[in-house]
């Protein structure tokens, strides 16, 4: 695959709407609660796939203002006792449910704050996963855990290594101090880089920093220099995500003064300046967001066409069943998504009562998952081999997307893609705007013009 992009800043002016992020379809608007945990069981019985353990732990011990996760921001460590003996709970529920048959290729923790968590209480919590999954103890899954810098303790690190996570996010976001101020999130490059170089020294395959651009006091001056000092460390991959001000959604964004953000037009320039630096540095354009050495395994999965997309993101482990625990995971077991309640009280009523807590979730039909590959290919590999699709899925693809076809026809008189009978190829100047190639497909925003996502760029 031809891994180029153009950065057509007219372009992306003209598709900056709103759109999701696709990751997954039906996106999370469609679930519903008629989807319970007799369902997700049902579901659950026709797994064969390996096994992805998405766990989530919602402490904080502060809150950054920009945040929209489900979190708990507090000072309280004892809050963890509780939290982990109801997910322990939940733990060896779906162990029995899925069996030790099926090995655990991916794990992933992320917050909040894993590590919030107690180094004795993370050492436990992977061996209550042991006991009831079948972790892979060669070092050969990909295994994961989100890092607040400012939450490790000298030998954290190390620690991490040891019970079995090989590969890390570092949470960035700027290293601008009065950007840092503004958010609510002081943190030093030397704190930073000391656990990159800690995480090098024990081994880890792979180190990913996370960045945000549109924050307060942000510039292009001063974003440049906070990319040319990551860069220079030369993570593995970099996520540079978008900042969506939503105060009326995200209680902490209320602390943020609007006046002091960015134009949408210094947001845009941000990102081009961006874009052309990790460029010219040496990394490969992944799609939406995401940045990778080309050595990196995300950058020779798309090379491959073996590139996936999930609730974690870009993935290179398409063949996955992915099984969320603890409140607001969201699972995704055979054909069907899935979510758990999102606040501690309805966490532990649910396990209390000796249910798994599953609020609400949806099981994919035909054309769900029809559309689903249509999204996939092109949100991950920015091509579509139509025959493939035919064959598969036994439709005409030219009278079964009709109208569908009709918007991307215009989208190619654009210079975003180009179509003919075989197959639909995004050019390098429509990658960036992959969102809004895949949003004809999707057939509930079709139906449903009026739901909420964020800006595409």
């Amino acid at each position: 695959m031809q891994q180029t992009t153009i950065f057509d800043i007219d372009l992306i002016r003209r598709y900056d709407k709103a759109g999701p992020r696709y990751t997954s379809y039906p996106t999370a608007v469609q679930f519903n609660s008629d989807f319970n945990e007799t369902s997700y069981r049902t579901h659950a019985q026709n797994s064969n796939k390996p096994l992805s353990l998405y766990l989530h732990v919602p402490f904080c011990d502060t809150v950054c203002f920009y945040c929209a996760c489900n979190k708990i921001a507090t000072k309280n460590r004892e809050l963890t006792i509780p939290y982990l003996q109801h997910l322990y709970q939940e733990i060896a529920w779906q162990g029995e449910l899925f069996g030790r048959q099926q090995p655990v290729t991916q794990l992933h923790w992320g917050g909040g704050t894993p590590t919030f968590l107690s180094h004795d209480q993370m050492r436990e919590l992977m061996q209550v996963k042991a006991k009831y999954f079948q972790l892979l103890d060669d070092d050969s899954g990909e295994y994961s855990i989100e890092i607040d810098p400012r939450e490790t303790k000298p030998d954290t690190i190390a620690l991490l290594r040891e019970i079995g996570f090989n590969r890390m996010s570092l949470g960035v976001q700027d290293l601008t101090p009065k950007v840092q101020k503004a958010v609510n999130r002081i943190q030093s490059p030397e704190q930073t880089f000391a656990v990159l170089e800690q995480a090098r020294s024990e081994g880890f395959k792979s180190v990913s920093i996370d960045l945000i651009y549109g924050l307060p006091h942000q510039n292009v001056a001063s974003f440049t220099k906070t990319l040319e000092t990551i860069i220079a460390v030369r993570p593995n991959r970099l996520s540079i995500f978008n900042y969506a001000h939503l105060p009326t959604l995200f209680m902490p964004q209320r602390r943020i003064n609007e006046a002091d953000l960015p134009s949408p037009a210094e947001k845009l320039a941000i990102l081009q300046n961006t874009t052309n630096q990790l460029l010219e540095a040496g990394y490969v354009y992944i799609g939406m967001d995401h940045f990778a050495l080309p050595d990196d395994e995300l950058a020779i999965a798309q090379r491959n066409g073996t590139l996936y997309r999930n609730f974690q993101g870009y993935s290179t482990h398409s063949n996955c069943d992915l099984i969320g625990l603890g409140t607001t995971a969201i699972s995704q077991v055979a054909d069907s998504y899935s979510q758990n309640v999102k606040t501690l009280e309805e966490y532990y009523a649910q396990i209390d009562a000796g249910s798994i807590p599953i609020f609400r979730g949806i099981s994919l039909n035909e054309d769900d998952k029809l559309r689903r590959a249509v999204i996939t290919k092109l949100i991950c590999h920015f091509t579509l081999d139509i025959a493939t699709i035919e064959k598969e899925y036994q439709i005409d693809f030219k009278s079964y997307f009709a109208n569908e076809l009709v918007e991307l026809e215009a989208m190619q008189t654009d210079g975003l893609l180009t179509l003919n009978e075989q197959r639909i190829d995004i050019l390098p100047a429509g990658r960036f705007l992959v969102r809004n190639i895949c949003m004809p497909f999707d057939i509930y925003l079709r139906q449903n013009k009026e739901q909420r996502f964020s800006k595409v760029i």
